[in-house]
């Protein structure tokens, strides 16, 4: 008789930070029920991913156990936990559930999608519960840098799992409940199999502080400024941007806000309830009538997003908004791993125009969302697991969070990564098999499988160009006009001044005399020996192999 199992599979975010996808499954090895948690991306980096937008988890293995699928559970609204969810979730259609706050926030994001496809989403209370087939769904709230962040407790008939998605211990949280420390400890009564947990910070000794400690900092900021202020700071951060707004009213300043992004989470906010007293803001369009010492920006842009609007302002190009010499702007936020360039650019510009710009270099003007060791050590004490599997992070945080667990006493740590099948029980925790995963990007319109050739041929491209030749030849291999040339990327001239077309129609002659009469009616014989000839010269002027492409008529 097949024996249940209950098995844990990252799809994504584990060895890497963003594209959060987690599946959970339960029952005999070929009759499985199955979990999701979190459905996100990552962004991609131009210099590296030319073209690509987004980065999602490959999904083909949830496409073949879509009849098996019982839910998919987010955890918060950050975009490395939900951002992928308008493109990969057609081909799934299966069950969505989300708190309040994430679900306006997504359909928020789905509304302002051109060409989204409706996406119910069913609404979990706060701190609310969910039964799927075998699976016994607690949301316990945690405290992070979005409204509702939630560990999942989830049980099944052989053991309970902790999801702690993105999480910290913050007592003074300015928005939503602390981290629920009772519920956790209630659960570790109980007993708790394993904790799949968040590794961001595992290689920082201490806590994290606290918002509130922020607030205080960006209040004195403000209030001493005695020109314009702008705030920068991720827009789904509603309680980095209540603690701005509270600043901004005991400094008699009105606050407008800057980029799309910031004015849908906010309306969100509002409706939600989590800016309950929290005096309106002023669009953009306002920002030219107010006085410098009376507004305050709050502008998107803190990762130094080329579209955003403080980029923008960097680049004295955006339409309403402008800064000065005097002016103040505080990025109230960090950069993520890989914009640390983009971010550098925008400060850069600004202070090129006599800013003055604030980090948490020297101010306390962020902390972070996600918990130190000493809070990874009391997780444990709270939740006491059997087992423990670091996630959300790359390889050194996974490891530094695995060595804390042995330390702090852990029975069974393991690290594994995106694509194991792990087996969570009956028996010790143990990597069982593999299944298919991967990366999708978003290059416009299209999702393309990242082992496809579309975007390793445009790296090319944009390392060494292309060479485009036309070819004319009559059925008895006689070339009817002259070849045509088209160098793209290419320099003009090589070293000794030589005209980079001039190689190319030299290279071309060449191997055309140079091949049998006979063979010089095979089109793709010559096509092959130009491309090849053509590519030899240059590169032996240039020390760089274009793409060659050649394109043979027959006439």
């Amino acid at each position: 008789m097949a024996h249940n199992e209950l098995v844990f599979a990252p799809l994504g975010g584990i060895g890497e930070i963003g594209m959060n996808l987690s599946i959970y499954g339960f029952g005999p090895s070929r009759r499985r029920q199955w979990l999701i948690v979190d459905c996100g991306v990552s962004f991609a980096s131009e210099e590296h991913l030319p073209g690509v937008d987004l980065i999602m988890p490959d999904i083909r293995y949830l496409l073949e156990e879509r009849k098996n699928i019982l839910g998919l559970v987010l955890t918060h609204g950050h975009e490395d936990h939900m951002g992928a969810l308008i493109d990969l979730w057609p081909r799934l259609n299966v069950p969505l559930y989300a708190t309040p706050f994430t679900a306006a926030l997504f359909e928020a994001k789905r509304a302002a999608e051109p060409g989204a496809p409706p996406i119910p989403v069913n609404v979990v209370p706060v701190g609310g519960h969910l039964t799927l087939g075998p699976f016994e769904v607690d949301f316990i709230n945690v405290a992070h840098s979005i409204p509702e962040s939630n560990a999942l407790a989830i049980r099944t008939p052989v053991g309970t799992v902790l999801h702690t998605g993105d999480w910290k211990i913050d007592p003074t949280p300015l928005v939503g409940a602390p981290t629920d420390a009772t519920r956790l400890r209630a659960l570790g009564d109980k007993g708790v199999l394993a904790l799949v947990g968040d590794s961001t910070n595992a290689v920082r000794e201490g806590r994290s502080p606290s918002e509130a400690d922020v607030a205080k900092s960006l209040a004195e900021l403000i209030r001493s400024a005695r020109g314009r202020v702008a705030v920068t700071t991720f827009a789904s951060h509603v309680g980095r941007v209540r603690a701005v707004a509270e600043a901004a009213r005991a400094a008699d300043r009105e606050v407008v806000l800057v980029g799309r992004a910031m004015e849908r989470v906010s309306q969100v906010a509002r409706e939600t309830g989590y800016l309950d007293g929290v005096q309106d803001f002023r669009s953009a369009e306002s920002y030219g009538y107010l006085p410098p010492d009376k507004v305050l920006a709050l502008c998107t842009g803190s990762q130094g997003e080329p579209r955003a609007a403080l980029s923008r302002i960097a680049r004295d190009e955006h339409p309403e908004v402008t800064l000065a010499r005097g002016d103040r702007v505080i990025f109230s936020s960090r950069a993520i791993p890989g914009n640390e360039k983009a971010v550098g650019e925008v400060i850069n510009g600004l202070v090129a125009q006599g800013i003055e710009v604030i980090t948490d270099r020297t101010h306390l003007v962020h902390v972070s969302g996600h918990p130190r060791r000493e809070e990874l050590r009391e997780m444990i004490g709270w939740v006491r697991p059997k087992i423990l599997i670091p996630a959300h992070g790359e390889a050194l945080h996974l490891a530094e969070h695995a060595e804390l667990a042995r330390r702090a006493g852990v029975p069974q740590v393991l690290v594994c990564r995106n694509g194991d099948l792990v087996r969570l029980a009956p028996g010790p925790a143990e990597i069982i098999d593999k299944v298919p995963s991967g990366r999708l990007y978003k290059d416009g319109s299209l999702l393309v499988n990242a082992e496809s050739r579309t975007v390793a041929a445009r790296r090319r491209l944009s390392f060494a160009g292309i060479v485009s030749v036309a070819l004319a030849l009559s059925d008895k291999g006689v070339l009817v006009a002259d070849p045509e040339v088209e160098l793209v990327g290419l320099p003009d001239v090589d070293a000794g001044g030589t005209s980079m077309a001039e190689i190319a129609y030299d290279a071309i002659e060449e191997a055309f005399e140079a091949m049998p009469k006979p063979r010089r009616r095979d089109p793709d014989a010559v096509a092959e020996a130009v491309r090849r000839a053509v590519r030899g010269a240059i590169a032996e002027r240039w020390k760089k192999k274009p793409i060659c492409h050649v394109h043979v008529l027959t006439v």
